[in-house]
C-alpha cells in the first residue's frame, strides 16, 4: 500500500508555501484530511480569485499574502510548491524549529492508494509522460496523467484506488522534497545542466533526480538512459530492476534501436519489435529515446506489445515540443517553446536539421550558452534574439565568432523578421534555450503567442 496513512497530517499545523495550481490543490486536500492550514505566497491578495480566498477562509485557512509569517515555530509542516526553494530563510527557520519540509507530490503519495509511474530527466519528460499515458489508456487501465505536465498530482491521488495508475511527470523541484514517495516504475531520461540557479551543482541536481527511485525495492523497475553516462551512473545505487534504453547498443533486458527498428528485450531471452523508425510521427533521435522509454515502462508494467505498438504509431507528439505549426511561402515553422535550456534547444536544432532560423532568449537561469552556439555552424542560418538575457547568448556568439544574429523587441517582430529573411526550404524554429518568465507567465503562453504570430502571416 502507498499510503503511510494520514495520521501524520491530521490536526497538524501546515503552512502551504506558494499558492499556484499545486499549492491550491494541496491546501484543499490538507483541509479534507483535517490539517490546520495556512497559506503563504509572495503575491498580494488582489492577485488571487476572491472566491477562492473566501472559500479557503470559510474552511479556517489563515493567509500570509505578500508577507512571511513572523513565528515559523508555529508550524509542524511546510508544503512547498515546486517553484519555492527550500533554501529560503523562513523555510530554513521552520526547519531549525522542527518542522517537516515536504511538497505536494509527497503529500499526494501519502493520501492515495494509486500505482505511480514517475518520469523525470532534464528533457523529454512531457513527451514520454504523455505517450506512456496514451499506451496505458489504450490498454484499458484506469489512467491519470499528472504532475509537472499540468494537473496537480494531489488533485486525483486522494480518490485513487489500487486499480488506478498515475503517470506522473516529476521535476527535480518536486522530487527534492519527497521522503516516502515510491513509484512502481521510475524513469530517468537524461541529465544535462539545468536549474543550476536552484541546485547550484550538477551533483546536487542529479541527487534530486535520483530520489525518483530512492525508495523502490527489487519489486520495482528503473528505466534509464544507457547512452547518457552521467545519468546512467545514478543507477548504481538503485535497488529496483534496472532496464536501460539505448540508441547505440543492443540490450538484454532493455529497449534499443537496431538499425531502423525499435526493439524491446524482455530479459528472458525474448526480443520484440516495437515499430520501425519511419512509423513514428515525431522527429529526432531524442524522440526515438522517448518512445523506447515509454515502451519499456509500459511493457514492464504488464502491457502487451501489440497495444504498445498501436499507441506509438498513433502518437502525434505534444504541444510546444518541436510542434509543427505549418508552412508559409515554402518555409516550415516549429514551436519548441518548451525548449527552456541549452540541451533542449540543441536537440531541437538537430531534429529540424539544416537551414534553421532560430528564435531564442528569455530568462537564462545562469546557463552557459557556449555549447549551444557550437551547434550553429552549418545548421543555424540566422539567430533572432529576444528577451531579458538575450545579451548572454550574444556574448557566447561573439566569443565563438558567430555574427549572424539580430535583436527583436517582441515575438511578433521576431516572426515577421524571420519571414522576411527566410527562403523556401528553410525552417523557422522557436526554441528559446531559456525560461519564459521575463516576458510570459509560462512557456505555454509564449508558444501560443508564437503560433498566433505565425497564423498572422
Amino acid at each position: 500500500m502507498n499510503s503511510t496513512n494520514t495520521d501524520n497530517i491530521k490536526n497538524r499545523k501546515v503552512l502551504v508555501v506558494g499558492f499556484g495550481r499545486s499549492g491550491q490543490a494541496a491546501a484543499r486536500e490538507l483541509i479534507r484530511v483535517g490539517a490546520y492550514v495556512s497559506v503563504q505566497d509572495s503575491g498580494t491578495e488582489d492577485k488571487f480569485d476572491p472566491n477562492l480566498i473566501s472559500f479557503m477562509r470559510d474552511n479556517g485557512v489563515e493567509f500570509y499574502l505578500g508577507r512571511e509569517p513572523e513565528d515559523m515555530g508555529a508550524f509542524d509542516m511546510l508544503v512547498l510548491s515546486p517553484g519555492v526553494s527550500p533554501e529560503l530563510d523562513f523555510v530554513q527557520d521552520a526547519l531549525s524549529k522542527g518542522a517537516e519540509i515536504t511538497g505536494e507530490l509527497e503529500i499526494a503519495y501519502r493520501v492515495g492508494k494509486g500505482n505511480y509511474v514517475a518520469i523525470t530527466g532534464t528533457n523529454g519528460k512531457t513527451t514520454t509522460t504523455t505517450l506512456t499515458g496514451e499506451i496505458f489508456k489504450r490498454a484499458g487501465r484506469n489512467t491519470y496523467v499528472v504532475g509537472n505536465i499540468g494537473k496537480a498530482v494531489i488533485s486525483v491521488s486522494s480518490e485513487s484506488t489500487e486499480d488506478d495508475w498515475l503517470i506522473t511527470e516529476t521535476s527535480s523541484f518536486q522530487l527534492e522534497t519527497t521522503k516516502y514517495f515510491r513509484p512502481v516504475i521510475s524513469a530517468i531520461l537524461n541529465l544535462t545542466p539545468d536549474h543550476l540557479n536552484r541546485h547550484h551543482t550538477m551533483e546536487a541536481y542529479g541527487q534530486a533526480k535520483a530520489k525518483v527511485f530512492a525508495n523502490q525495492t527489487e519489486n520495482g523497475y528503473l528505466i534509464i538512459n544507457k547512452d547518457d553516462a552521467r545519468c546512467y551512473a545514478l543507477a548504481q545505487n538503485a535497488k529496483a530492476k534496472v532496464i536501460p534504453f539505448s540508441l547505440k547498443e543492443k540490450l538484454q533486458p532493455g529497449a534499443y534501436l537496431d538499425g531502423d527498428t525499435l526493439m524491446l528485450a524482455d530479459g528472458q531471452g525474448g526480443v520484440h519489435e516495437i515499430c520501425r523508425r519511419d512509423d513514428l510521427r515525431i522527429i529526432g533521435d531524442h524522440n526515438v529515446q522517448n518512445v523506447l522509454a515509454a515502451a519499456a515502462i509500459s511493457f514492464f508494467a504488464g502491457i502487451d506489445m501489440e497495444t504498445i505498438t498501436e499507441a506509438v504509431k498513433a502518437f502525434r507528439g505534444v504541444e510546444h515540443r518541436i510542434e509543427y505549426c505549418g508552412e508559409v511561402d515554402g518555409v516550415k515553422y516549429y514551436n519548441d517553446s518548451k525548449g527552456t535550456n541549452v540541451d533542449a534547444t540543441v536537440t531541437a536544432i538537430n531534429a529540424v536539421g539544416r537551414d534553421v532560423i532560430l528564435i531564442a532568449g528569455g530568462d537564462a537561469k545562469k546557463q552557459d550558452f557556449a555549447p549551444l552556439v557550437k551547434e550553429f555552424r552549418g545548421r543555424v542560418k540566422k539567430l533572432i534574439l529576444l528577451g531579458r538575457d538575450a545579451h548572454m547568448i550574444q556574448e557566447a556568439c561573439d566569443n565563438a565568432g558567430y555574427k549572424d544574429y539580430i535583436f527583436c523587441s517582441d515575438m511578433n517582430e521576431c516572426v515577421r523578421t524571420a519571414h522576411d529573411i527566410a527562403e523556401p526550404g528553410d525552417s523557422v524554429l522557436l526554441s528559446p534555450a531559456c525560461a519564459s518568465w521575463d516576458m510570459y507567465d509560462n512557456f505555454e503562453q509564449r508558444g501560443r503567442h508564437f503560433k498566433d504570430c505565425v497564423r498572422g502571416l
